[in-house]
């Protein structure tokens, strides 16, 4: 293991062990009080999977790849599921049933991360009005600037609550549901919009100039925001974003292997409230690419992949 902490900021931890786990792409994982693990896949399965990774259970299946999870209450799971929008996930039925599809008359196509405050209201994103999440490397070149905050109340009505993103995509609440706070990936980094006292309703920059393209969201019992970095900056992306738009789109036209791909170094940070970073780690894990969820969950970071057939935790 290869992924090391940051000079003076604290807390290190052992090697991650990995948890095969039947299948490709837990983008996000969720923990709840009993240590279980919860994650999706890209085949639309969702998993429970005990901390020794000896259990590993089917409870639902949903109809498009599961990205952001969240628990809401005891017996549900909120999901982020793409294309297909968010879903409310029964757990010990495994029912799953749309809690939006459209957001103002028209399908949306990205729907990647998402918060549930105690009330039922869901703070969620949607990365980009213009291309799907698997062509997320099309919208970081072209720079669509359509990716957006929306939150739903629970009688089901949809606001947005912060527009023109560059791929938007994790969400959190702080732990006091002050705030929200979502990641911006084209620009490397975090807005907060507070949601209580005399700034309500306002938005400013969290977060700027980090240094690689910020993921999943989530916040711990302590109140530190934790954040998933599945690649450090690229700096041919950062060339090909300062051209003018024709030539942007030209550039995708290239092969593959010539178009700028993810780094293999990834890591985490853990911001406090004024948005310092107070636990940085970053690095490779052998194995394990493409770190797009992290979880601090009783002296334990838990970790998801994008591309990954195992999800990986790191004792601290």
């Amino acid at each position: 293991m290869t992924l090391s902490k940051a000079k003076a900021l604290g807390m290190e931890f052992a090697a991650p062990r990995t948890i095969p786990i039947n299948g490709s792409g837990p983008e996000d994982i969720v923990v709840d009080s009993a240590g279980r693990i919860y994650t999706g896949l890209a085949d639309g399965r969702i998993l429970r999977i005990t901390d020794d990774g000896r259990t590993i259970e089917t409870i639902a299946r949903t109809p498009d790849r599961t990205l952001g999870l969240e628990l809401h209450g005891d017996d549900e799971l909120i999901a982020t599921a793409s294309a297909r929008g968010l879903l409310a996930i029964t757990i010990s039925t495994g029912a799953v049933r749309p809690l939006a599809e459209s957001a103002f008359g028209k399908p949306m196509l990205a729907v990647d991360n998402c918060a549930v405050a105690a009330d039922g209201t869901i703070y969620f994103s949607d990365s980009s009005q213009v291309f799907p999440v698997p062509e997320y490397r099309r919208d970081l070149v072209e720079r669509t600037a359509s990716g957006r905050l929306l939150r739903r109340d629970p009688d089901g009505t949809l606001t947005e609550v912060l527009g023109g993103l560059e791929f938007a995509g994790g969400v959190t609440l702080a732990r006091d549901e002050s705030y929200v706070v979502v990641g911006e990936s084209g620009t490397c980094r975090l807005h907060r919009i507070w949601l209580t006292g005399a700034a309500a309703g306002t938005a400013e920059v969290f977060a700027d100039n980090l240094w690689g393209y910020p993921d999943n969201l989530s916040t711990d019992s302590d109140g530190l925001i934790w954040l998933a970095i599945p690649s450090r900056k690229v700096a041919a992306l950062g060339i090909i974003q300062r051209f003018p738009a024709p030539l942007r789109t030209l550039t995708l036209s290239l092969p593959p292997q010539l178009q700028p791909g993810p780094s293999a170094t990834m890591g985490v940070i853990a911001l406090n409230d004024t948005g310092d970073i107070v636990r940085s780690y970053r690095g490779r894990i052998p194995g394990f690419h493409m770190l797009t969820g992290v979880r601090h969950h009783q002296g334990r970071l838990y970790f998801g992949s994008l591309t990954e057939p195992a999800i990986a935790i790191a004792d601290l």
